[in-house]
């Protein structure tokens, strides 16, 4: 008897050439056709098997599925469960990323129920680094998942290790793998990473440079300044973001010089505060701006003999928000935890324009700040006439302080 497919190779290669295979409608009476006319013959019987296909059909024999391994991690805790559904419906996946991240070390469990979701959210485009997240925290389960939908076996393509997971792995297993190289052995790192520059595409060295960045040294100096050159503007930025945090590399000492030529202190009349100095060329708003986050925030403490607290909080005039954006991207290139603290208090106790430049940078900080700065007595109030939109970017670092108690409460039940 005929499948469907065989109707449609007649229908492709034309009643006229070939003979109309009768319906295969296993268990009905067989169709009696009412004209002569092949094509009419055809399209009659196309529609019977549509309709039986749509019928369904008798039931086989079903193996039943493999049993998933016992997950032996305790279940994160009820709120825990609540915030990922949050996260899940309306938050930026950087927060998931934490999440996820925070759960793992932790040694806890994932609700089951999630699963497949988290699983789809990972097939995303430039999700990369959910995989490995999702596959490691899902555990047994996730696994088990994946080997019942092909959509999802990145989980299983995740046991990859080794130079395996180098040349055929995802995107999160390369990453993973180079992160874990670097630790282990800088030098070899270096080496994968000079060998696989030419044909990477600007994603991955963009990956590239964001592994140099972990265990800095002098030794990673002369692959970041080619990365300076590198085709890719952001590429070029990320690598110049980096060796800005380097001491003693020879565009951190430009960038210290630019600085101090720049930007000064001055006690007169009017009290002490900042006075800027911009070179003498187009943009230079910009210009100071660009200067200022890439420079070693020590050099400010060290030139001025100030806290980080006691510079954020000098007078600038019209430079305090090119200040502000500075120091802040500066703050979390360098991971500089004062400094994001001392940032924050500013906006909490002085003013902010709430231009979106502002406000952008204000995001980036308190996604990289400790969200222990966000304990109850930890930091002043917003003041009562600041912007709507201030107050809503600072709630993300109260969202992940929640976020990560939540993960730490009693989850023994």
């Amino acid at each position: 008897m005929s499948t469907w497919q065989d109707l449609v190779t007649a229908s492709l290669i034309g009643t006229e050439r070939a003979v109309v295979p009768p319906a295969d409608t296993t268990g009905l009476l067989p169709a009696v056709d009412e004209t002569g006319d092949p094509a009419a013959v055809l399209l009659d019987r196309a529609a019977l098997l549509t309709a039986a296909r749509r019928a369904g059909r008798r039931p086989g024999h079903a193996e039943p599925l493999p049993a998933c391994e016992p997950d032996p991690r305790p279940m994160v805790s009820p709120a825990a469960v609540a915030r990922l559904a949050r996260i899940l419906s309306r938050e930026p996946s950087s927060l998931l990323i934490e999440w996820l991240s925070a759960v793992t070390a932790r040694g806890l469990r994932l609700p089951p129920q999630f699963l497949p979701a988290l699983l789809d959210r990972a097939r995303r485009p430039r999700e990369w680094l959910l995989p490995n997240l999702i596959a490691e925290a899902g555990g047994p389960r996730a696994s088990w998942l994946a080997g019942l939908n092909p959509d999802w076996d990145f989980v299983l393509a995740a046991t990859r290790t080794g130079d395996e997971a180098w040349r055929l792995g995802t995107a999160g297993q390369r990453r993973a793998y180079l992160t874990a190289l670097r630790a282990r052995d800088p030098s070899a790192a270096r080496e994968l990473i000079a060998g696989s520059w030419a044909a990477a595409g600007p994603q991955e060295r963009g990956l590239f440079v964001n592994a140099l960045a972990d265990g800095l040294s002098l030794a990673d100096e002369p692959l970041l300044e080619a990365a300076l050159e590198d085709g890719t503007d952001w590429v070029g930025t990320m690598a110049a973001g980096v060796l800005a945090t380097l001491p003693g590399s020879a565009f951190s000492r430009r960038m210290t010089g630019r600085a101090v030529r720049c930007v000064r202190i001055e006690h007169g009349a009017r009290g002490t505060r900042l006075v800027i100095t911009p070179p003498q060329v187009a943009g230079q708003t910009r210009l100071v701006l660009d200067v200022v986050a890439r420079t070693l925030l020590r050099t400010w403490t060290d030139e001025f003999g100030l806290t980080a607290a006691q510079i954020v909080a000098l007078p600038a005039g019209d430079w305090a928000p090119a200040l502000f954006i500075g120091w802040s991207r500066a703050a979390v290139a360098q991971r500089d935890h004062d400094w994001m603290a001392a940032l924050i208090h500013h906006v909490l106790t002085g003013r902010l324009s709430g231009r979106p430049a502002e406000i952008e940078a204000l995001r980036e900080l308190v996604r990289a700040a400790d969200p222990a700065l966000s304990a109850p007595d930890a930091l002043p109030p917003l003041q009562p006439d600041a912007p709507p939109v201030i107050g809503s970017a600072l709630n993300v670092l109260r969202f992940r302080y929640e976020m990560l108690k939540e993960l730490d409460d009693d989850h023994s039940g």
